[in-house]
């Protein structure tokens, strides 16, 4: 990793952070009488004031159902709507704005896949692939699915450093080899999968590839004709956007050979007692009322990025990042864990002899927050034979001088536990 530290130092492209912390009114407050430094942005984001105005101004002026109404109301409600599937999809350079669904997470739209294309393409014999660092997200929808259609689920190993053993996975593939599902951006680790070469591998199988990209999306840049994958899947809320609200990107071809996740209106073209219909793409995928408000409010966070650019946020995080690395290493009983020479801003590490939970209430006692426990990688923490880890992920509005903080209470953490 030291050597990714040096690239960082020498590539490091620099934003005004005081201006955009001005942004983010969450940001200027005390905890426990300390000013906060929030570093549990791998959770999820800060908004900036845009994004919260987007809500107010929707609730205030704008509310009424989307797509159904005549009136003014539902017709900006639709209008504004809409565009943000239009950002949507000129922010990962999707073919067609018919191919971005939304959801109401992550979470769910890799369900939707599992229901969905599962139902459809997945027989007993199949087989599908992840890997050991995935999220529980993305290892319970394909052990359900596998249970279903009696399929069977392989893992792909890690190295300890926390990157994928690409060797290993290219002999997991096979012809019976239906799907594979990985994480671009390790939530517990930051490691940064080689995903476009691992797609290539699988479709020279013949197989699928769905890309979580939960930790990439505000971070890495997302082009999914670049990477040709089958699926992309992401949440609004680890992009300074609001919650309950997420992206299912997929190839046309399959989604319109899919069966619908559920039903109910919107997602219908004609309903009969003797059959249904159903809508085209992509209302076919989102049945019931969806949530307005906070798609329109998504756009302002897409904005929001586009107006800095993922070049500059991603070096300004990375930079932080190896800033704290270079800190905390000399901490005594300082245990990193997840050193890959590729990261997206996520410091995960514990101290010798003391539990994550602890060192996290402790940092909280001075204003900081930080993650702790097993970050929904629980297979991932029993590999590397702990509970947790404590998780430090920086963000656009982090700054050096809050890392600094960081530092001073892990060494008095230190030395009173050791």
């Amino acid at each position: 990793m030291s050597d990714w530290v040096e690239v960082i130092d020498k590539n490091r492209k620099e934003i005004d952070v005081k201006q955009i912390r001005k942004d983010f009114p969450v940001l200027h407050q005390e905890v426990n009488g300390k000013p906060l430094a929030y570093f549990d942005n791998a959770a999820t984001t800060q908004k900036p004031a845009q994004v919260i105005a987007a809500l107010e101004h929707y609730y205030k002026k704008d509310n009424s159902n989307i797509h159904r109404g005549a009136h003014t109301l539902a017709s900006r409600a639709t209008e504004n709507f809409e565009n943000t599937r239009s950002s949507v999809k000129e922010f990962i350079n999707a073919p067609s704005r018919e191919e971005v669904i939304f959801t109401k997470g992550t979470t769910e739209a890799i369900n939707l896949v599992a229901s969905s294309f599962g139902e459809r393409y997945i027989h007993e014999g199949d087989e599908i692939i992840i890997s050991t660092m995935e999220h529980h997200s993305n290892i319970v929808p394909w052990q359900l699915l596998c249970e279903r259609r009696k399929a069977i689920l392989k893992v792909i190993p890690i190295f300890k450093n926390g990157e994928m053993d690409l060797e290993a996975y290219k002999k997991l593939l096979s012809s019976k080899t239906k799907l594979v599902s990985v994480v671009h951006a390790s939530n517990a680790l930051g490691t940064v999968n080689p995903i476009r070469e691992m797609i290539d591998l699988a479709h020279n199988f013949g197989a699928r590839f769905l890309v979580d990209g939960a930790q990439s999306a505000a971070h890495l840049p997302v082009d999914v004709q670049a990477l040709d994958c089958d699926f992309l899947v992401f949440s609004a809320h680890k992009m300074y956007g609001p919650t309950g609200v997420g992206v299912l990107y997929g190839k046309r071809s399959l989604l319109e050979e899919m069966p619908p996740y559920q039903g109910g209106g919107e997602m219908i073209s004609e309903v009969r007692f003797e059959k249904t219909s159903f809508n085209e793409l992509p209302y076919k995928f989102e049945a019931g009322t969806p949530n307005i408000a906070d798609v329109v409010a998504f756009d302002q966070a897409i904005s929001y990025i586009n107006r800095y650019g993922k070049d500059k946020i991603h070096s300004h995080e990375s930079a932080l990042l190896a800033y704290a690395f270079q800190k905390c290493v000399s901490i005594r009983g300082f245990e990193p864990i997840g050193t890959a020479n590729e990261k997206v801003s996520v410091l995960s590490f514990n101290l010798k002899n003391i539990h994550p939970f602890d060192v996290g209430m402790m940092l909280d006692a001075s204003g900081i927050a930080v993650r702790t426990g097993h970050h929904c990688t629980q297979p991932l923490m029993n590999w590397y034979g702990i509970e947790g880890t404590v998780r430090a992920s920086f963000a656009v509005y982090n700054t050096t001088e809050e890392i600094d903080r960081l530092y001073e209470s892990l060494v008095r953490i230190s030395k009173r536990k050791n």
